[in-house]
């Protein structure tokens, strides 16, 4: 039967075994996460592995032999624990452990520690082990404490050093670190017998480790974000040079025909390239009324183009949602750049905007030619385009059919605000 404080060490060990065999299993299988951090907990927990593996033979050991090796590679293993997070640090606030004061300092400590360490085991003033294999704790025993206690306030004094260069997250990561096993130490040299540093140090990794992984995730997010909303400015760079182009020589010739014409033409070309610069400028969705506006500066300057080849009708009565800037435009001007290139005969367009009961929709259709899924030109990389920029920033989609009676139709759904919201 085994004694009360050996029952509650087995439990400890075999506790922070499975908690280090857990964070190892993890850290091998999280691949998204940087190479440094990887490196970093794949050291630490296998060090941990070793550090409980070692405690648990011990635990279990009938030999004096195996229990002295055993404890040996279990101290061992523990107080290698503590230099690789000095570098990690200096890894996270951008510093070089080379000319670092606290990677010197520390290695200096673990040096004294090991030198301790290895003169334990030929002399009994520190700890030792009887013939019939029992622990005993020498008059000097706190001397091997104290090179440990020294690396951990060192990296103490460090952290506070380094606190601004850290997130609030990494600084409570790294101090868990610390102060758990700390404390642990401390209560172990007052409670004889409790392996009360092998939990510290499991709870404490344990504790780094879901802080890091989590602040990790967060600045992954945040990256992804960002990038999102880089890649979506780049999509909405899409004015046509041949649009404009198209523009001024149209009114190159109307100012001879029917110079009134060509101002008014001038005056909804000038609308229209505002209301591009200020989508190409804009980071956050507009108001749909924005892109109606937009719209119909820009089928103005195309009527004006083809004037009786181009008839346009709307009928939007849902106009209160939002949407990514350059939407509704270019879905038009895929309709009629794709329409006129296709055919001689006029092409009439619809814009039409419902509310579903879960989404605001806007439905363009065209009596073109038809929308062939094999085409790969221009505008129809617009509306890939388009809908990148839709379930990036709002979770809409945008879906292209070809109606029964000709041409096609192109839908832009955008989900309704939850009510919370």
């Amino acid at each position: 039967m085994m004694s009360g404080i050996a029952l509650a060490n087995f439990t400890i060990v075999v506790n922070g075994l499975v908690f280090s065999l857990l964070g190892l299993l993890l850290t091998v299988f999280l691949r998204r996460t940087n190479f440094e951090s990887r490196g970093f907990f794949l050291v630490l927990f296998s060090l941990l592995v070793g550090c409980t593996a070692s405690e648990f033979v011990c635990a279990l050991s009938r030999s004096t032999l195996l229990s002295r090796v055993t404890l040996f590679l279990s101290s061992l293993f523990s107080s290698l624990l503590i230099p690789p997070f000095s570098l990690h640090l200096l890894r996270c606030t951008g510093k070089s452990w080379r000319s670092s004061w606290l990677f010197c300092t520390v290695a200096a400590l673990w040096a004294a520690y090991f030198v301790l360490l290895v003169l334990t085991q030929f002399t009994n003033v520190i700890y030792y082990y009887t013939p019939d294999n029992v622990y005993h704790r020498g008059p000097w025993y706190l001397l091997l404490l104290v090179p440990p206690t020294l690396m951990m306030a060192v990296n103490l004094i460090g952290l506070y050093c380094s606190r601004s260069a850290l997130t609030p997250r990494q600084r409570l990561a790294f101090l868990s670190y610390f102060l758990v096993p700390m404390v642990c130490m401390v209560l172990q040299m007052f409670f004889y017998g409790l392996l009360l540093i092998a939990l510290g140090m499991s709870v404490g990794i344990m504790i780094m480790f879901t802080f890091l992984l989590s602040d990790q995730v967060d600045r992954s997010l945040r990256q992804a974000e960002e990038n999102a909303r880089q890649q979506a400015s780049i999509y909405v760079l899409q004015m046509r040079p041949h649009f404009i182009y198209n523009t001024l020589m149209s009114i190159y010739y109307l100012c001879k025909k029917d110079a009134d014409k060509a101002q008014q033409v001038i005056l909804d070309f000038s609308r229209y390239l505002k209301k591009n610069f200020t989508a190409i400028a804009s980071e956050d969705s507009v108001p749909f009324t924005e892109e109606l506006e937009h719209t119909r500066a820009y089928l103005a300057v195309e009527e004006a183009r083809y004037e009786d080849r181009l008839f346009v009708q709307f009928d939007t009565p849902v106009t209160m949602f939002r949407l990514p800037p350059l939407t509704l435009q270019p879905i038009v001007e895929n309709a009629v750049v794709h329409g006129m290139r296709a055919t001689k005969a006029p092409i009439r367009i619809s814009v039409v905007t419902r509310n579903t009961g879960t989404a605001s929709e806007i439905v363009v259709e065209d009596d073109g030619p038809g929308f062939r899924p094999a085409d790969s030109d221009e505008p129809h990389i617009a509306l890939q385009n388009i809908r990148r920029r839709l379930a990036m920033m709002c979770g809409g989609t945008l879906t292209i059919a070809s109606r029964k009676e000709g041409g096609t139709a192109v839908t832009v759904s955008i989900p309704l605000p939850k009510p919370e919201e």
